[in-house]
């Protein structure tokens, strides 16, 4: 059944106009029709089931049932990500999702390639706020993961103390793999640098601050590669893909 995001209140009963961008996609794109089925979500963790109905150029739905499936992971999981150019932070972000990130936290850092500033940053963050509803839109997720405001790294990393977390700091040249580590019994922070990786600087204040280097395998993983790769073994050991 299609499902859509709308920032609207919801309830049972209920006739939910749909918003323009979002009828525009219904019926012109998806080219539902009159009595379709559909499930609207706005994030409160549940979801309504009900039919479309097309109203001129306009569309609703009458919502008619109310449910709250388990989709969320065991693991809770903040990727703080370097941010990466173009489609590959697209591409981490809506992965990500699909793999049952809880937030994301985009980080400057030394080797970012990206220099967000002003209108270019307010434009930027509601796009990937975008691509993270889009992607709970299509894996079946109710809550949808905020992504933070960016931040600089070791700015970041001074201000986040995260008592109680694990924090983990993706390395290629590190020792300890994933299966080294014990069960995290608590929330975890994965911290995955951007194309060139972390800088020594970077690395070394990360690990002053109680991070843990992890290395995935032998190889060495690009940046929209990593953290995914990272995410995807998380669930299979610890997590909900068990």
């Amino acid at each position: 059944m299609p499902r859509f995001h709308v920032d609207l209140p919801l309830s049972v009963g209920r006739l939910v106009e749909l918003p323009n961008e979002t009828t525009r996609h219904v019926i012109g794109a998806l080219r539902l029709r009159d009595g379709d089925e559909v499930t609207l979500f706005n994030g409160d963790g549940g979801e309504y089931s009900g039919r479309l109905e097309q109203q001129g150029k306009g569309a609703a739905v009458r919502l008619s049932g109310h449910d709250e499936p388990r989709r969320e992971s065991n693991l809770s999981i903040t990727l703080a990500q370097g941010i990466s150019s173009g489609e590959r932070m697209d591409l981490t972000l809506q992965k990500s999702v699909e793999l049952g990130v809880a937030g994301v936290q985009p980080l400057m850092m030394r080797r970012t390639v990206v220099k967000l500033s002003g209108d270019k940053m307010e434009k930027r963050m509601r796009h990937w706020r975008g691509v993270v509803i889009a992607a709970c839109e299509q894996c079946g997720r109710n809550l949808i993961p905020p992504v933070a405001e960016i931040e600089d790294f070791m700015a970041w990393l001074r201000r986040t103390q995260a008592p109680g977390h694990h924090r983990y700091l993706l390395d290629p040249e590190a020792e300890t793999s994933l299966r080294d580590l014990t069960v995290p019994t608590g929330p975890i922070i994965l911290l995955a640098g951007p194309e060139g990786g972390f800088d020594p600087v970077e690395r070394n204040a990360a690990v002053a601050a109680g991070c843990q280097r992890i290395r995935l395998g032998p190889r060495v993983l690009r940046t929209e590669t990593a953290a995914l790769a990272a995410l995807a073994a998380m669930q299979a050991i610890w997590g909900d893909f068990r």
